[in-house]
């Protein structure tokens, strides 16, 4: 239940178009509901500001499937990461509006009407082999109500490629930097902005690199003042954490 949902649901019950019973059994299943194999956490979209977010792996078809029923249930906007086919399949014998995301792996469903804020998350991504983990975040961020903008392959091998957008990136109010290889990226695109700045290391790269471990070390060593770094691969995080960065941005907007 988001405060939207719970907002509308009290001045129901204060107009008398909701039965005092009726909003009790609404809000039976807070602060979360037993499913026997998981608690899902109706409150959350309460506390932090989103629902609850489903991580895929290691879940059978039948547990995704009622947690994300469950979730939806709670007339929020609904995230599923790292979702296979089959998982999604499962999704919609139940949510058949449930949107795929094929190279972010996410599933979503959208119940509440957008409320995109004036200031936007930009997500900066090194190479095209990095597009999973950087579409993931991007897809985080645009079912959290966040403005979106791209700017995919512009590694520092050509650095002449994101040279060429540093205007636009300038007035972004945070960025996503995804990288793998050496994961120089984040450096420099902290090096030429004002906002935050938040690295998300990629496993994409040849054997040193250790799946992500060389940029995850190059990056948390940036010599650029204000980055910080997320775990390897994790697109969901960074995107979570640059939606919870541009809306107090878009709050601090306002006159």
């Amino acid at each position: 239940m988001t405060s939207d949902s719970l907002r509308e649901l009290l001045t129901a019950v204060q107009t008398g178009a909701t039965s005092v019973d009726a909003a009790l059994d609404r809000l039976r299943g807070m602060p979360f509901e037993a499913l026997g194999f998981a608690n899902v956490d109706h409150h959350r979209a309460l506390r932090c500001g989103f629902p609850e977010v489903l991580y895929c792996p290691g879940k059978t078809l039948e547990q995704v499937e009622r947690i994300f029923d469950s979730l939806a249930a709670g007339e929020g906007n609904v995230l599923a990461t790292r979702a296979t086919p089959d998982q999604l399949a499962a999704i919609r014998r139940r949510r058949p509006d449930a949107a795929y995301h094929e190279t972010a792996r996410c599933v979503t469903l959208r119940q509440r009407p957008a409320q995109p804020p004036p200031t936007a998350v930009a997500i900066v991504a090194a190479g095209t082999s990095d597009l999973p983990v950087a579409e993931e975040a991007r897809v985080t961020c645009e079912i959290m109500d966040q403005t979106t903008q791209t700017y995919y392959d512009v590694g520092v091998a050509g650095i002449h490629r994101l040279l060429r957008h540093e205007p636009e990136l300038r007035r972004a109010r945070v960025v996503v930097v995804v990288a793998g290889m050496e994961g120089a990226l984040l450096s420099v695109v902290g090096g030429i902005v004002d906002a935050p700045v938040i690295g998300v290391p990629t496993s994409v790269g040849y054997g040193a690199s250790f799946q992500g471990l060389a940029p995850l070390l190059t990056m948390l060593n940036s010599c650029a003042a204000g980055t910080a770094v997320v775990n390897i691969d994790n697109g969901f995080g960074a995107g979570y954490l640059a939606s919870l960065i541009n809306r107090q941005a878009a709050v601090n907007c306002k006159p």
